[in-house]
């Protein structure tokens, strides 16, 4: 799971290059979840530019059809409210979400700790970067380069005028991304 920016692009934009005025830009938030897998954007949501990136997780789990391993975020995502929501849709599935530097573990660590409890004592005990590789939170980096696709072949910017629009024109991308994705991984077949 990952978010970024995307400008919104207006009919004057153009006039704004050309003469070099300055406006206040306004932008949108998008919020990716891709299996880890196949590299494939398998939900997305829009929102605001000051859109809480914890807050998006039920959306894009509802998106998401079939059973979940893990959900790996980063520490935006370290909120109740995600593990909750993760919890109830997939209890099965491991949350990979890096706490605060700052985390304590609950009052009910010693008798039943939750997943974040043995996140925060795993990094009292042998470290962050210890903490990142036993728990596979390196993943991560998959969906931030999801997100770089996106803006390298779609661009970092919306052209339509109305949300309802917006959310259309970044589902087509997102189907874009995928098929390109599928139709440029390789068949093979091993020869023995």
């Amino acid at each position: 799971v990952d978010s970024t920016g995307l400008k919104l692009c207006g009919p004057g934009e153009w006039l704004i290059e050309k003469h070099g005025t300055k406006t206040r830009r306004s932008w949108r938030k998008l919020h990716i979840a891709m299996d880890a897998n196949t590299g494939q954007i398998v939900a997305s949501t829009l929102t605001d530019h000051d859109g809480d990136d914890g807050a998006q997780i039920g959306p894009l789990l509802n998106q998401v059809t079939g059973s979940l391993a893990s959900v790996t975020g980063d520490g935006a995502y370290d909120q109740d409210g995600v593990y909750t929501s993760i919890g109830e849709r997939h209890p099965e599935a491991s949350v990979i979400v890096p706490p605060r530097a700052t985390a304590v573990p609950s009052r009910a660590a010693g008798s039943a700790p939750t997943q974040r409890d043995r996140h925060v004592q795993l990094i009292a005990e042998r470290g962050r970067r210890a903490w990142q590789k036993l728990s596979g939170y390196n993943g991560r980096a998959r969906a931030e380069t999801a997100i770089s696709r996106y803006k390298r072949v779609i661009g970092d910017g919306l052209r339509s005028h109305t949300e309802e629009r917006r959310a259309t024109e970044v589902a087509v991308a997102v189907h874009v991304l995928n098929r390109m994705l599928e139709l440029g991984r390789p068949n093979y077949v091993r020869i023995t």
